[in-house]
């Protein structure tokens, strides 16, 4: 299995961008985020005309999270269990020739000490419940998405710019990492240990072309799948291309 995770940052705006993508790297699956659109608005015959199936959990203007795969997605499931209708569309899930797929884009937060960062980190623990109560760190289970934090010093182009700022502060950190000891390993820095690479760059001061950016968007895995994964990688090119979303897909391969 090929996966990648893409913060299209609009579906609409981002449309020949995703295609030209996919034909090139023609991934077996394809978790995006901030879609920013309805179900119903979701373009789907641009990708199921590909052979691609394609499931939604969208809403109007905002967020929104979808899978595109080859393989049929099972066991949908769209948001936390007990959400009411009002909650924002942030997590998708779905079994993907046996492996359990989950897709989120965590909230932004805004700025430390505001009300969107306390969200945020609300969020980030009911997803630590999440796998608690529904998962088991045996099962080959995989969670990507855009998760607006820099889990280290590494993940950042000026630790020392970004340090206390939100998407880089101690408690998105912290809350990250609560995460991840549930039983979980980044697959990027499981094939590049020491590499200083970026999934974000701010569209504005030219943060791309000087290359200051975060690696905020992460495939983690449990140890079955850790064992499975031959590559992960973090690929620039889309970035450069005419209309780009802020942020580039990231990829991970399975045997």
């Amino acid at each position: 299995m090929k996966l990648a995770t893409w913060n299209v940052n609009s579906i609409a705006a981002r449309l020949p961008v995703v295609l030209r993508w996919i034909e090139e790297e023609k991934p077996d699956a394809l978790c995006l985020q901030e879609i920013k659109c309805i179900d119903d608005k979701f373009p789907r015959e641009a990708f199921t005309s590909l052979g691609y199936e394609v499931e939604t959990f969208g809403q109007p203007t905002y967020n929104g999270v979808a899978i595109i795969s080859l393989a049929r997605c099972e066991s949908l499931q769209r948001g936390f269990p007990g959400d009411t209708p009002e909650a924002q569309s942030r997590l998708i899930a779905a079994t993907i020739d046996g492996v359990r797929v989950i897709n989120v884009y965590v909230p932004n937060g805004s700025e430390v000490g505001s009300d969107k960062y306390a969200f945020k980190l609300d969020w980030m623990k009911r997803l630590r419940g999440f796998l608690d109560s529904h998962y088991a760190k045996d099962q080959p289970l995989l969670i990507c998405g855009d998760f607006n934090v820099a889990p280290e010093d590494i993940d950042v182009h000026d630790a020392e710019q970004w340090r206390g700022q939100v998407l880089f502060s101690d408690p998105e950190r912290a809350a990250l990492e609560e995460i991840r000891e549930w039983g979980l390993v980044d697959a990027f820095r499981l094939h590049n240990k020491e590499s200083k690479q970026f999934s974000w760059w701010d569209y504005r001061a030219a943060a791309f072309r000087r290359n200051a950016g975060l690696r905020i968007d992460h495939i983690f895995v449990t140890e079955p799948l850790a064992a499975r994964c031959t590559s992960a990688r973090i690929d620039k090119e889309p970035r450069r291309w005419e209309r780009p979303s802020d942020h580039t897909p990231v990829i991970a391969e399975f045997r």
